[in-house]
C-alpha cells in the first residue's frame, strides 16, 4: 500500500522564502550524520517531499553542494535551512519545523551510528545505521565505503 501523502506549506524564519509540497510524508525521520547535525547544530528532522516543491521568494534561497550526491539549500537572509536535495532522482527532504503542520509521525532514525551520546528521543522508531541507509537508499546488500554514495 502507497504511503498517504499531504499537501504542505511553510516557511523560513524570516518569511523571505515560503515552501510548499503537494506529496509530502505524514512521517519524520531524524538524521544524525555529521553534516547535518553541522548544518543545523543538532539532528536533523526531515520531510520526503518528494520530487516537487514549489518555492515563493526563489531569489532569496542560496545553494551549498555538500557531495556529488546533492544540494542543501538555505534562506540568503535568516540562514534557515529550506531543504537537501539529492541530484539522482531530485528527491526534496525539507525540515520539519519550516512547516505549520502537528500532525507528523516521528518513525525513523537515520545515521544512528553518527548519534552523539548527549540526546536521546524516547520514541519508537525504526533506526539505521549510515551503511544500513545507503544500502538501502542505493539498492545495494552491502556497499565497501560510504564514501561517494551518502550525504
Amino acid at each position: 500500500m502507497p504511503e498517504e501523502t499531504i499537501r504542505l506549506h511553510g516557511r523560513c524564519l524570516c518569511g523571505s522564502v515560503e515552501i510548499s509540497a503537494d506529496e509530502a510524508s505524514r512521517n519524520v525521520g531524524a538524521c544524525h550524520c555529521n553534516m547535518c547535525r553541522r548544518w543545523t547544530g543538532g539532528p536533523l528532522l526531515l520531510v520526503d517531499c518528494g520530487d516537487e516543491i514549489a518555492l515563493k521568494g526563489a531569489d532569496n534561497v542560496s545553494f551549498h553542494q555538500t557531495s556529488e550526491l546533492g544540494e542543501r539549500a538555505f534562506c540568503s537572509n535568516c540562514g534557515s535551512g529550506l531543504y537537501y536535495r539529492y541530484f539522482d532522482n531530485n528527491k526534496y527532504f525539507v525540515p520539519a519545523g519550516l512547516f505549520d503542520f502537528d500532525g507528523f509521525n516521528f518513525d525513523h532514525q537515520i545515521f544512528i551510528d553518527e548519534k552523539p551520546s548527549y540526546y536521546c528521543f524516547s520514541n519508537e522508531t525504526k533506526n539505521m545505521t549510515g551503511r544500513e541507509f545507503c544500502n538501502l537508499r542505493h539498492g545495494k546488500e552491502e556497499i565497501e565505503t560510504l564514501d561517494g554514495y551518502c550525504p
